[in-house]
């Protein structure tokens, strides 16, 4: 099937020979402007959120950005595109049709936060059971000559979650296309789930042979990657960039949290790389409570300094007894 390629350097504004610093830069950059939490046109910015994930998803992944470069340059965005012929094995792409005991089957998801061209490059994508609902030379004789109940293969795909999402929990709306056939249903995203883990919807897989049950639909978790934490386990994890002068002096400074802005101290003479630990305001667990949010110093400098702020810093330099290499 021909979908319609995606052009993710485009889409992050950035050169096909960006450094991982660059892309990650403009990642951050974009998904501060079009987070839905802040955006004005909330539907517009949850789209393009979506899109700069994919993008970044793909290039931020070494092995990923290698394969998608493998497809070459010269593909114009938004034009149908096909896997170029053996590139699927060369890939490690698990596409999504066959043959099962309905005849071809073919699906496609949407409402999971991917685009068709992700899922049929990179997506998980996939059958289970097969060897329970496959179908060899002696299965067909003996089925028609007596029907036997068989199970539905399980089918897997995977679903962006937000951060948002997995600190409150949501239910979301997925439709999974079938051939000319679309189902769709209401996905519940527990509050906590992490990346990898599967949600599983009963009785939505492939459908049953000769009177069996249906497989289940699985949706494995890829967290959206978010401009201002990274996770560890339940953990949030912030970067704080510091002046030298809050780093030597200390203060009280403002971070980002999931549930709004809280200050927190910056104890004197913190160091670059230093963790401060802000209890609770993590991602739900199992038991009820939260992962905390660790904060991890950066000690920036100024890249230009005027005339009297250099006069200031030789003045420093001048007075100070401190010496890091002593």
């Amino acid at each position: 099937m021909a979908v319609q390629y995606k052009d993710y350097y485009e889409i992050l504004g950035v050169p096909r020979n960006a450094s991982d610093a660059e892309i990650k830069r403009a990642f951050r950059k974009l998904a501060r402007e079009y987070h839905p939490d802040v955006a004005r046109d909330k539907k517009k910015a949850e789209e393009k959120f979506k899109e700069l994930n994919e993008a970044y998803e793909v290039l931020s992944d070494p092995e990923k950005r290698r394969k998608y470069d493998a497809l070459g340059a010269n593909w114009k965005a938004g034009a149908e595109f096909r896997p170029p012929p053996g590139w699927e094995e060369f890939s490690g792409a698990r596409g999504f049709s066959g043959a099962g005991p309905e005849g071809r089957f073919e699906f496609h998801f949407d409402g999971t936060g991917f685009s068709d061209f992700f899922e049929q490059l990179f997506g998980s994508r996939r059958y289970g059971n097969m060897g329970a609902a496959g179908f060899g030379p002696s299965d067909r004789f003996a089925f028609e000559e007596e029907p036997a109940a068989r199970r539905g293969r399980d089918i897997e795909g995977d679903i962006l979650v937000t951060l948002e999402e997995s600190l409150r929990g949501s239910v979301r709306t997925v439709s999974v296309r079938h051939n000319s056939r679309t189902n769709t249903y209401q996905v519940k995203i527990p509050p906590g789930v992490l990346d990898g883990q599967r949600l599983r919807v009963s009785g939505r897989g492939e459908a049953g042979a000769g009177g069996g049950a249906a497989g289940d639909l699985y949706l494995r978790v890829r967290l959206a990657r978010h401009p201002d934490f990274d996770v560890d386990g339940h953990n949030l994890v912030h970067v704080l960039e510091l002046a030298p002068w809050e780093a030597v002096l200390g203060g009280e400074i403002s971070v980002p949290t999931l549930d709004g802005r809280v200050n927190i101290r910056i104890p004197p003479g913190t160091q670059a790389g230093q963790k401060l630990r802000v209890r609770g305001r993590g991602l739900p667990d199992r038991s009820g409570g939260r992962g905390d949010l660790i904060v991890v110093a950066r000690i920036e400098v100024p890249d230009r300094v005027s005339e009297s702020e250099r006069a200031l810093w030789e003045q420093l330099r001048a007075r100070s007894r401190f010496n890091p290499r002593s």
